[in-house]
């Protein structure tokens, strides 16, 4: 055989057995949906970056507008394997099922928990010159909770009550993003309270400059008071660090906090159980890199089994994985 005719063959069997290759190790496509573009979408980054590999899995990281969104998409949207959903959100439409509504029953019943994650932490902005510290001071407050639909809108919706007996009228809410309605509290002052759940660092306050203590400040929750205490007993207890935010605080403040889960449906088909199964397998594993080169919030995060709420069930194929997985103390959470 001519030398030229040889390397040809030897091209074409190289080429053959490169794609016979490619196909057998093919990383699976999932696709993962995330509440936000901020903490939450920087998790399902790590994710994909640190995690997914190990599980053979290409996972892509898409942003929505709500953990409501999140649920819709990842029931009805082809190749959404995973999302990330405040545990607030997904106990209203589970407690909405409970009372008969058939739309959040058929949205939830095949909903399962992968493993709790971090907090998301409330943020509540006043003019440095407000008359009220604590968040059980603001019955009377107008004040903006972002929009309608987004996921600080269904915290106060939930936790206003708490504080006050009575849900958040109509005429003391506004529905601007948080950048506008901080323009508005220290401008026109048709604002007195941005509310804000995010995990901190949120970088809109961590960005401000020193100055901003002059015209902005953060309340606390005072676990105390009577307001303080019956909010506690739905939210998690929490605390805004300094460290977060040194342009605004001199020492840390407590506030309250909602858990963020990693949902997926019950999927039972051999190829998504088995590459799941391996995601939480690898999450066990790697938690430590996560940890180190990963986003702040996964200081927090222990992959456990902790208990849910009721209406709520883990993903029964990564049980055993995550169940197992050694408890491993955290270290200090980042500046």
């Amino acid at each position: 055989m001519r030398t030229g005719s040889r390397v040809l063959l030897a091209a074409c069997v190289a080429a053959s057995l490169a794609g016979h290759g490619a196909t057998v190790r093919a990383a699976a496509q999932f696709k993962m949906v995330t509440a936000t573009e901020g903490a939450d979408f920087q998790i399902g980054r790590d994710l994909a970056r640190f995690v997914a590999p190990a599980a053979d899995v290409q996972l892509d990281v898409l942003a929505s507008g709500s953990s409501a969104e999140t649920l819709r998409r990842l029931r009805s949207e082809p190749g959404v394997k995973l999302a990330t959903v405040q545990a607030d959100v997904y106990q209203a439409v589970v407690e909405q099922a409970a009372r008969g509504s058939a739309a959040a029953g058929d949205l939830v019943r095949p909903l399962r928990v992968v493993v709790p994650l971090y907090r998301e932490e409330l943020h509540l902005v006043a003019r440095a010159d407000a008359p009220f510290n604590a968040a059980h001071e603001i019955k009377d407050a107008r004040i903006n909770v972002g929009p309608r639909r987004g996921d600080t809108a269904a915290t106060i919706a939930s936790l206003y009550p708490a504080l006050f007996g009575k849900p958040l009228t109509d005429a003391q809410a506004s529905y601007l993003s948080h950048e506008e309605a901080l323009v508005r509290l220290v401008t026109d002052r048709t604002v007195d309270v941005v509310a804000i759940v995010a995990g901190q660092p949120a970088q809109l306050l961590a960005n401000m400059k020193p100055e901003a203590r002059q015209y902005i400040k953060l309340l606390k929750l005072d676990p105390a008071s009577a307001a303080g205490r019956a909010a506690a007993r739905r939210h998690l207890p929490a605390t805004v660090r300094a460290g977060s935010y040194p342009a605004l605080l001199a020492q840390d403040l407590p506030t309250l906090a909602v858990r963020v889960y990693l949902v997926t449906q019950d999927f039972r088909d051999h190829a998504t159980e088995h590459r799941l199964i391996l995601l939480g397998r690898s999450l066990c594993r790697d938690i430590s890199a996560l940890r180190a080169k990963g986003h702040a919030k996964w200081q927090e995060v222990e992959p456990k089994l902790a208990p849910l709420p009721p209406g709520m069930s883990y993903y029964q194929p990564t049980t055993t994985e995550l169940h197992d997985c050694p408890v491993r103390r955290p270290s200090q959470p980042k500046p």
